[in-house]
């Protein structure tokens, strides 16, 4: 099932979850395009696809982080026959979790929330990247990994990832958590061991922003791990749905130590980092 704001690259009609995926700042759904070949057919992956970006690059891009969780929520209430798990990434961890809480207040919670790379909402870092001219905030994307070569050699697509960028930086510089309900549901906090945007420290403060029980797992690597080594991290994340589905009496098989999917070829990690 596609819906306007989520992609679906493999349909598994016979999945017993969804998983929700939101984007890092800079990224698009295709971020996740890869990953049905790296989990169980009974998970099914619908990857959010922001406002501005990639086939949306018609619509404005959005600059309120609340005002994209609502429109995100709004329109994931068509995949909500099926339990739904949310996965976020950089800035998509705080989208993941913004969207845990609308869920939660229509009565739909996720059964467990994923956040990778990013402090809670409490601690998130100020900046003012947004408002940087084109140079500081190209030696900001750099920082964090760089650019595709091909995006560095054209203008026209520089000018366009500068963009994109500005607005997603401002989306997380600008947002602050609303006083309200904490998520009650299980969470899983991701970090890399080099990751400059993480602690450990600020990594164990996502238990002062949720009811539910948080667990912390640490994989080798820095802010974009999960680019260059999806499996442990889905590895981690189909053991967490599995006590999940055990706790709910729905059967979800664990995947073994490599690929789950033997039908389709493992692919290589796209490692070009858009921010």
């Amino acid at each position: 099932m596609n819906v306007p704001w989520y992609r679906c690259f493999v349909p598994r009609p016979r999945a017993g979850v969804r998983l929700l995926c939101f984007p890092y700042g800079g990224g698009s759904a295709t971020a996740y395009r890869d990953w049905p070949a790296l989990l169980p057919g009974s998970i099914e992956v619908h990857a959010a696809q922001y406002p501005g970006h990639a086939d949306r690059i018609a619509e404005p891009l959005h600059t309120d982080l609340h005002a994209l969780a609502d429109a995100a929520a709004a329109d994931a209430s068509a995949l909500l026959d099926r339990p739904v798990a949310l996965y976020g990434h950089s800035l998509g961890a705080l989208v993941a979790y913004e969207v845990a809480l609308r869920l939660q207040a229509a009565g739909r919670p996720p059964v467990r929330l994923v956040v990778s790379g990013m402090p809670p909402p409490h601690r998130v870092r100020p900046g003012a990247v947004h408002r940087a001219d084109d140079a500081g905030l190209l030696a900001e994307l750099r920082r964090l990994g760089g650019l595709p070569d091909e995006v560095l050699a054209h203008p026209d697509l520089l000018d366009l990832a500068l963009r994109t960028a500005r607005a997603d930086y401002a989306l997380g510089e600008t947002y602050r958590r609303r006083p309200g309900p904490r998520p009650a549901v299980p969470v899983t906090v991701h970090r890399g061991a080099a990751d400059p945007e993480l602690t450990a420290e600020e990594a164990s403060a996502w238990s002062a922003v949720t009811d539910g029980k948080v667990r912390e797992q640490t994989f080798p690597g820095g802010h974009f791990h999960v680019l260059d080594d999806p499996a442990p991290v889905l590895l981690d994340l189909v053991a967490d749905l599995a006590a999940d589905g055990r706790q709910r009496h729905v059967s979800l098989p664990a995947a073994p130590a490599a690929t789950v999917d033997r039908d389709h070829p493992v692919p290589q990690p796209n490692t070009g980092r858009p921010t």
